[in-house]
Parts: structure tokens; C-alpha cells; sequence
């Protein structure tokens, strides 16, 4: 079975892990290769620190079997719509040749998710267009869609994936981020360290009511697709 590969970009090292982690853990089973990208170094959280986060990034895609995880270092907070960031981004693209592109849904309350979506979707085109010339020169790749996960947003997904079988994976994933996740003594109040991982369990519990499942994590594409597998 040839499983072609699928990249996810995320602002921050766990928005990855939140929206599709056991989509993931589901398919590195199934030994399809899954990238993940990093935008930034979340250089600007309130809790734990870049080197923290790196370790913490690390542990997750362990968990999760992701073999390649990058950085591209773009500023926290700075996501903004430059065409020296979506030309980083499109060598990604063509490193990876992946057939599916996730990002996180554009409607988040946190604006570098929204951005990261906007980002992703003009990296996507320009890397299908042989004149346009990224940092390591490499050959247009087309993507054949682009997904949206979802990390703050409740938007009603347009698809579901049964994840059930591969749930627990995920909560150990996002538990792999004990500095964002965990109230500490030493810790800023965030909405992170105040039943997040609970609050996300409880979505993806609603969202397998909807599909008929025990747990389903939800996506909208980009394009109208017809398929029978992702």
C-alpha cells in the first residue's frame, strides 16, 4: 500500500497535537509518513521556555510516531502575511511533496492560528508553480488539498475521522506538555493550565457523537473532494 506522506503546520509546537493528534498516531500506524511544522518556537508563551518546548515537541512526536518535526523559527506573534515566510514554507512543501497540507482552522481566538491558515493556504499555491524560486531551489510540488483542524474554534467540521482506536495516544501527547498543560506553583493562569485537555477530550467526544464513534477528531477541506480514504 503506498501511503503517500501528509504535512501539518501548526503556529506553535501542541496546536498539531490538539486538533489531529490521533489522526496522526492513526496513520503513522498505518507507516504513511507524517511531518509536522512548527511555525515558531512559542517564544513568547507565558509558561516554560523554547528549550522546554523543544523537548516537550520532541516527546510528543514520539508518541505520536512522527519521525520529522521541524521549526521554521518565524516570530511568535509576527505571523504575518510576508513573502519571505510563505517562500520558507513552500520549501517545506517541496521537501515533503505531501499529498494532504492540514492547518489549523483560520477562526481561532488566538490570531497566530489564523494566520498560520492564511500563510498555509498561499505557501500550498505557490508551491505548485514551477517559476516561483524558494530558498533551496527545489521543484513545484501541487498538493492535492488542504485540510483545517481545529484547536479553539467550534465551527461544525465539514468531514470526521474516527480516531477512537487511537485516542489515548493523543492524551498522552498533549500530556507530553506538562509546561503548557499543567498548573504548577510557579505557573501564569492561562486558559491552557485550566482543563484544557479535558475541555479538548469532551469536543472530540462530541464530535464522535455526531459520526457515530466513541471519538472523532473534525476537519474542512479546503476543496470539494470525493474520496474513501484520507
Amino acid at each position: 500500500m503506498n501511503l503517500q506522506n501528509w504535512l501539518a503546520f501548526g503556529a506553535h509546537a501542541d496546536d498539531v497535537e490538539i486538533g489531529m493528534g490521533a489522526a496522526i498516531k492513526k496513520e503513522t500506524e498505518r507507516a504513511r509518513e507524517v511531518i509536522i511544522c512548527d511555525l515558531t518556537e512559542a517564544e513568547l508563551s507565558s509558561n516554560g521556555s523554547v528549550e522546554i518546548r523543544r523537548q516537550e515537541a520532541k516527546d510528543a512526536a514520539d508518541i505520536l510516531g512522527v519521525k520529522n518535526r521541524v521549526n521554521l523559527q518565524l516570530p511568535d506573534r509576527g505571523l504575518y502575511l510576508r513573502e519571505e515566510f510563505i517562500l520558507k514554507m513552500v520549501s517545506c512543501i517541496r521537501k515533503f511533496k505531501p499529498e494532504y497540507v492540514f492547518a489549523p482552522y483560520w477562526a481561532d481566538r488566538h490570531p497566530d492560528h489564523g494566520n498560520c491558515a492564511k500563510l498555509v493556504k498561499e505557501a500550498v499555491f505557490s508551491a505548485g508553480i514551477k517559476n516561483i524560486k524558494d530558498p533551496d531551489e527545489l521543484h513545484a510540488h501541487k498538493v492535492k488539498n488542504i485540510f483545517y483542524y481545529f484547536i479553539n474554534s467550534t465551527e461544525r467540521p465539514s468531514l470526521f475521522l474516527d480516531i477512537s482506536d487511537s485516542y489515548s495516544y493523543k492524551i498522552q501527547a498533549l500530556q507530553a506538555y506538562p509546561s503548557q498543560f499543567i498548573k504548577t506553583a510557579d505557573s501564569v493562569d492561562t486558559p491552557l493550565t485550566n482543563g484544557y485537555i479535558e475541555r479538548v477530550e469532551a469536543r472530540d467526544r462530541l464530535f464522535g457523537l455526531e459520526a457515530g464513534t466513541s471519538y472523532a477528531e473534525g476537519f474542512i477541506p479546503e476543496q470539494i473532494y470525493v474520496t474513501n480514504h484520507l
